[in-house]
């Protein structure tokens, strides 16, 4: 009998007792708990943090029969048993000053009441109270106290939207974590973890000595499923499953290691008979980045997102006086790593980031395509009729079909949305309507004669475009002179089909004004 799914599931104990898959993190846990005391860890929603914390909790209060045919079971001191505080702010609403106190004081009271503690009078302050808890557990059990907290920076994130009750929220957050670290002669073990990884100078002032493992290659399989994990745990569900495509849609997180699956997606891609769709994306709110790219006016040039190298102190930054679009999309996981540039003369560090996979990459462009033109309803004949023209070699019909996009998009867009009065909207539009088909395309494609526009490959086609805006000089001419199709030939056997396209907007007619390709004769 194969085990079942753990969709939902959060808890250690009901994984283990009720036969559910369960990818071993526990050497992982092991290596944490030995090396240090203090622990922050930030990853994309639903990506196992809780699971993960709810094992700690375990691990310290002993119940070693749980554990039994896992990593850790002979490398543990079982009779060590530790009193656990394990707080979940995911439970709580942070609306109003008020319902701030009453939410915490409540989360403590549900910790205090596991412990059989019971503490009076301390409520006027979840400081004071969440302090009081870890002495009286200290003195009941003899031990020191281990604090686990989960969604840290849910009241903040429920608020993002609404900077005044966000920033008394983080303020008073900073408020409760110090007590943690005054607490230090009482505490054997901390860890706390969430989707966003708030500046320290706001929101960790007086919680310092944490440890941020978010991106450390010695944790990067912290969370989430490996291949192997699914090659090996879920072997029971691969029959007729075709792995090379489920790579290409779900995988593809990267924080220094072995490459990860976000859980979700695979368990369930699995319960709904090994159907590729986009289960993690849909249960998210994406439309908050509709929102930052509004507020901030931002003028995205969309392409870039494959390419963007930021330093770690951009991703850093995030916090509410200051929402970095790119630290956000990487934060809430629609953007990872793909390498580690480290500067050879001053050693310093900086990142090239990433779409994850196909899931993110259709989503996510349809998204921002929304957001350019305005054509959520119209936009799947659209992407249909492109979708046929490329998979087709057929330049004439794509043509056709880009020319009907422009001419759909509705005027009243470009006059209310700054975006459209930049050179980069027109390229934007194309390129996210086709990322959002889910083709294989580079933006920004580096040849040793320069950067084509944008490469889509296709069923054995390549095509090359090159797009120029109000420009009476014809954009496949740059192609051609730059001779940009010689990085394609002779690649691959059979040798491609290369099309070579070029495309003129004018942005006073906001369509295209010329249209030009040729195939490309080997």
């Amino acid at each position: 009998m194969r085990k079942k799914l753990p969709i939902g599931i959060q808890t250690f104990r009901k994984i283990r007792e009720d036969n559910y898959v369960y990818v071993d993190k526990t050497d992982i846990a092991v290596r944490l708990i030995e090396s240090g005391s203090y622990y922050f860890l930030s990853r994309p929603r639903r990506f196992g943090k809780s699971l993960f914390l709810d094992t700690l909790a375990e691990i310290f209060k002993g119940t070693k029969e749980l554990f039994e045919g896992l990593e850790i079971y002979d490398k543990w001191d079982w009779s060590r048993k530790y009193p656990v505080i394990k707080l979940n702010l995911s439970s709580g609403s942070y609306r109003t000053d008020r319902n701030f106190n009453l939410s915490i004081n409540h989360i403590l009271d549900e910790a205090a009441e596991l412990l059989n503690i019971n503490i009076s009078d301390s409520k006027e302050s979840p400081g004071v109270y969440l302090s009081r808890i870890i002495q009286a557990a200290y003195k009941k059990f003899g031990k020191p106290v281990v604090i686990l907290v989960d969604e840290y920076d849910k009241p903040i994130i429920d608020n993002i939207t609404n900077k005044k009750q966000a920033t008394e929220n983080r303020n008073r957050l900073a408020d409760f974590y110090s007590t943690i670290k005054a607490s230090d002669s009482y505490i054997r073990f901390v860890m706390l973890t969430g989707v966003s990884k708030f500046s320290k100078v706001n929101l960790f002032s007086n919680l310092n000595n944490l440890e941020d493992i978010t991106i450390d290659k010695n944790y990067a399989t912290i969370t989430g499923y490996t291949q192997n994990n699914l090659e090996e745990c879920f072997i029971d569900y691969l029959e007729g499953v075709n792995l090379k495509m489920v790579k290409k849609w779900y995988n593809g997180y990267n924080y220094f290691g072995d490459p990860v699956y976000n859980p979700y997606d695979i368990l369930l891609f699995f319960s709904k008979d090994n159907s590729f769709r986009n289960y993690w994306w849909e249960t998210g709110s994406p439309s908050f980045l509709i929102e930052q790219l509004k507020a901030q006016q931002i003028n995205y040039h969309l392409p870039e997102l494959e390419n963007i190298t930021v330093t770690e102190e951009t991703l850093n930054a995030f916090d509410v006086d200051k929402i970095d679009l790119t630290a956000l999309l990487w934060q809430t996981g629609y953007l990872t790593f793909d390498k580690q540039i480290i500067n050879k003369a001053i050693g310093r560090v900086s990142y090239k980031l990433k779409i994850p996979n196909l899931e993110i990459q259709c989503s996510l462009n349809a998204l921002f395509l929304d957001y350019l033109t305005d054509l959520t309803s119209e936009k799947t004949a659209f992407e249909l009729a492109t979708s046929d023209a490329l998979y087709n070699g057929d330049p004439a019909a794509l043509e056709t079909s880009i020319k009907s996009l422009f001419a759909a998009i509705p005027y009243s867009n470009y006059a209310r949305n700054i975006i459209a009065d930049y050179e980069g909207y027109y390229s934007s539009v194309l390129f996210t309507h086709i990322a959002s088909i889910g083709y294989d395309l580079i933006p920004e494609d580096i040849t040793n004669k320069g950067r084509i526009d944008l490469t889509v490959k296709v069923a054995g086609n390549v095509f090359i475009f090159e797009f120029k805006v109000d420009s009476s000089e014809p954009a496949i001419k740059q192609i051609k002179e730059r001779r940009y199709y010689e990085k394609y030939t002779g690649r691959e056997n059979p040798a491609p089909k290369i099309f070579l396209i070029g495309i003129n907007f004018s942005s006073e007619e906001k369509n295209i004004e010329k249209f030009e390709w040729e195939l490309m004769k080997l």
